[in-house]
């Protein structure tokens, strides 16, 4: 015969093969039947130890004896997988019933392994007889093995619904799987008022099932995800663990934890929250212990004295697996094939299921019932003539013989004449005769029962929930999770995580910033700052750790920089540049920066002012953001424009007023009801009306005890008080504060307000600084340009002015 060889192409033929594979391992390894939950391997495993005898009211058996029969005679696959299989059906924290039970190590909550099968040994578990009960009344379909020699069911009867009480987990080709366990007690009481009222909802329904009831307990928070599950299969709750507040005797606390999220591996779980310890990620916690034995699970977080314990809690639910989501996937083969379903559509598929089993069940019984009335008939009818029976009997050649001429001379049926020629000699006395009697009389009640139950599907019913109740009655156990309608915010405390310390915080002219130990700073002193040359302090703050820096960019951006974040330096060394810890332009340069600690005061604000005359002021709570680190906008910035001044102040300092100076010597002075609050995504609004070619050189607060230090191009200083300014309305073109030359006309460089405590100034050039003392410069009038301190000839251009204090 010759070959027949043919042309393919490879992605035909790699598709058809993986269609089949994947078509292979959804309906045959890796998802649960909706009618009894389980996958073909449970069901074989369950089916194996069932015919072989090995059940709960017999001795247990070597888990290495039922794993080689699965093997053997229903699944060629390897024996660990079995194994395993049969193992997870023995975990009471993996099942909220468990299948079988096992003695011997059968693995642990840790995810340690079990015992190798040749150690431990199992049984069917009570309840699992519920899944294989009437499986030899042809209550099921049974096809042939994987090599034939034997049959084995495609579903058991399971009378009750076990895809719901103890849920599934698995992954296959293009599905997934994932149905919590539930309350046996709860989805049996659901199922009887659906059998009553065909039509409820899936809310109705929920008055029964109130949610998903994990073997480890736990807290499940999320009513709208439940429901959202229960009617289209998918949805998503936070599961957490079940925790108390201890105090010990030396008046420290301790987190109890008795119950964890369910598969959630505890060994895993208590490492990470010792490596969180360890790392000093979550300040307060002194020691982390697994203290579970026999009598339960028990871990313990032993915290510092005074340290708030539901705050260390939040951050650990946060963190770690103390709180998980769960993500209902509602998948189970339906009719042949993988589908996502709801509550309702799993309780109806189930309930149509036992229809069949129950109503197979009731005709083999009455097939069988008919069949031994047939022979007890023939029996009495036997009994009744037995004088002539014995005679025709005594006088047949054989066995066969007898038959016939029982079946010729009497009637009697094939079957019943079977029947009297194996009748026993001590049925013939008159107590059998009122047995048969008596058995005649159950027999035709039983049948009239069960044609009953065939003929009117109310009865079928109504068998139904009598056994479903029964199995409730037998089995039902306490709820172990609370529901919990809403899914809890997590707020966490930043003394939870950073521990408090006040720092020295420091930005340079040039971009460099750091924070440096108080211990540092004062060992070194505050003139020995590390910097490059040519480069100044811009800014020196004390600041806790626990505050949140805010850098102002002339871009019009912000920084928020959680301070505890930033480099710590000593005070001798150089910082790090801002490009190196956030991502800004190259010619983005920071021009002020302020610590926050809270930014829920409504009466806070900052003011953003830019070259070109505008200002605006915004809430502080608007700059509160969860993006650290990132560039955000703080105001909106036309081209060529950028920003000179920011300004966090309490609006309830109500004697301070905004003033404006321009580098043409133009002063405007207004209140700070002038600006109205706007948004970050603002331009805001006109801070001065400028003339042409002049701009903002500084916008700052003033108050009635302040002056202004004022540096000209040419090296001259000048200071006036607040006396001297005249307090207008904005938008104006304000006062002029230098007297007018026609050759080399003075223009303002730089200006700064001087508070009565500052004492010093330094003005800086392209080439030298220069220290000098406020109060040798002397207040002036309005019309004066000032008293020359440094000529520009050699000192060079100045750059900038700054003050400080001694």
């Amino acid at each position: 015969m010759a070959e027949v060889i043919q042309s393919l192409p490879l992605e035909d033929v790699i598709g058809d093969r993986f269609g089949r594979y994947s078509k292979y391992i959804i309906q045959e390894r890796a998802l649960p039947d909706v009618r009894d939950g389980l996958k073909p391997v449970q069901r074989r495993i369950l089916y194996s130890m069932f015919s072989s005898g090995n059940t709960y009211d017999k001795n247990f058996r070597k888990s290495a004896k039922t794993v080689g029969d699965v093997i053997g005679h229903l699944h060629p696959h390897g024996d660990t997988s079995v194994y395993d299989a049969m193992v997870r059906l023995s975990q009471d924290w993996k099942l909220r019933h468990v299948l079988v039970e096992m003695h011997g190590n059968n693995g642990s909550i840790d995810n340690d392994p079990p015992a190798a099968m040749r150690y431990t040994e199992a049984k069917l578990s009570q309840l699992s007889e519920q899944l294989l009960r009437d499986l030899n009344k042809e209550t099921v379909d049974f096809v042939p093995n994987y090599d034939d020699t034997q049959m084995e069911p495609m579903v058991l009867p399971a009378r009750f619904p076990n895809l719901l009480v103890n849920g599934s987990t698995g992954i296959s080709a293009g599905y997934a799987t994932d149905i919590p366990p539930h309350n046996l007690a709860e989805v049996i009481t659901a199922t009887l008022k659906l059998i009553d009222r065909p039509d409820m909802t899936v809310k109705q329904l929920m008055k029964y099932v109130k949610g998903p009831d994990f073997p480890t307990g736990g807290i499940v928070q999320g009513i709208d995800g439940i429901q959202k599950a229960y009617e289209t299969g998918k949805g998503k709750v936070m599961v957490r663990a079940k925790s108390d507040v201890e105090t010990l005797r030396n008046g420290r606390q301790q987190i109890v934890v008795t119950e964890i999220p369910y598969e959630v591996n505890k060994g895993a779980l208590v490492k990470k929250i010792d490596e969180l310890r360890a790392d000093k990620k979550v300040e307060g916690i002194v020691e982390v212990r697994d203290e579970t034995d026999r009598s339960g699970l028990r871990i313990t977080i032993e915290l510092k004295k005074d340290i708030n314990a539901t705050s260390i809690l939040n951050y650990l639910y946060k963190n770690t697996d103390l709180q998980v989501a769960y993500n209902f996937n509602m998948v189970a083969i339906s009719e042949g094939r993988p589908k996502l379903m709801g509550l309702k559509a799993i309780i109806d598929s189930y309930l149509n299921h036992q229809i069949d089993v129950v109503s197979r069940r009731t005709r083999y019984d009455l097939k069988h019932a008919e069949s031994r009335m047939h022979i007890v008939e023939g029996l009495m009818k036997a009994l009744s003539v037995l004088d002539e029976v014995i005679a025709l009997i005594r006088e047949s050649k054989n066995k066969r013989d007898a038959k016939e001429n029982l079946v010729d001379t009497f009637g009697f049926t094939e079957e019943q004449a079977e029947a009297i020629v194996m009748l026993q000699l001590y049925r013939l006395t008159n107590t059998d005769i009122v047995a048969l009697q008596e058995e005649h009389d159950a027999l035709a009640q039983k049948i009239q029962t069960l044609q009953h139950i065939l003929e009117d599907h109310d009865a079928l019913l109504e068998v139904i929930k009598d056994e479903l109740t029964e199995i409730k009655k037998q089995f039902k156990a306490p709820r172990l999770s609370i529901i919990e309608a809403q899914i809890e915010e997590i707020k966490i405390d930043k003394e939870v995580i950073v521990p408090s310390e006040v720092v020295m915080m420091s930005l340079t002219r040039e971009g460099y910033i750091k924070r440096t130990s108080l211990r540092s700073f004062n060992a070194s002193g505050k003139d020995e700052m590390g910097l490059k040359e040519k480069d100044n302090v811009l800014k020196l703050l004390e600041v806790n750790t626990q505050d949140t820096a805010l850098l102002f960019t002339n871009k019009g951006r912000y920084l928020s920089v959680p301070v505890h974040k930033l480099p710590d330096i000593k005070w001798k060394e150089l910082g790090q540049h801002m490009s190196q810890i956030v991502p800004i332009d190259e010619d983005e340069i920071v021009i002020d920066f302020y610590a926050v600690s809270q930014f829920n005061d409504e009466q806070e604000v900052v003011i953003t002012a830019t070259r070109y005359g505008m200002v605006k002021m915004s809430t502080l709570s608007s700059y509160k953001t969860a993006r650290h680190m990132k560039p955000l906008v703080a105001m909106k910035v036309k081209e060529q424009d950028e920003v000179i001044a920011a300004i966090q102040m309490n609006t309830a300092d109500i004697e301070k007023y905004i003033t404006l100076l321009t580098h043409k010597g133009m002063s405007l002075t207004y209140p700070l009801t002038e600006l109205p609050i706007t948004g970050l995504r603002t331009s805001g609004v006109k801070a001065i009306n400028l003339k042409d070619e002049d701009y903002v050189v500084m916008l700052d607060l003033i108050g009635k005890d302040d002056s202004i230090l004022i540096a000209t191009q040419r090296g001259a200083l000048k200071r006036i008080h607040f006396d001297v300014l005249q307090v207008a309305k904005r938008a104006q073109r304000g006062i002029t504060l230098l007297k007018e030359l026609k050759r080399q006309p003075h223009r303002i460089i730089a200006a700064r307000i001087c508070r009565p405590e500052d004492t010093n100034y330094q003005l800086i050039s392209d080439q030298d600084t220069y220290h000098g003392q406020i109060n040798k410069i002397h207040l002036s009038e309005q019309y004066t340009n000032g008293t020359f301190v440094v000529d520009t000839a050699t000192f060079g251009n100045i750059q900038g002015l700054f003050l400080y204090r001694q």
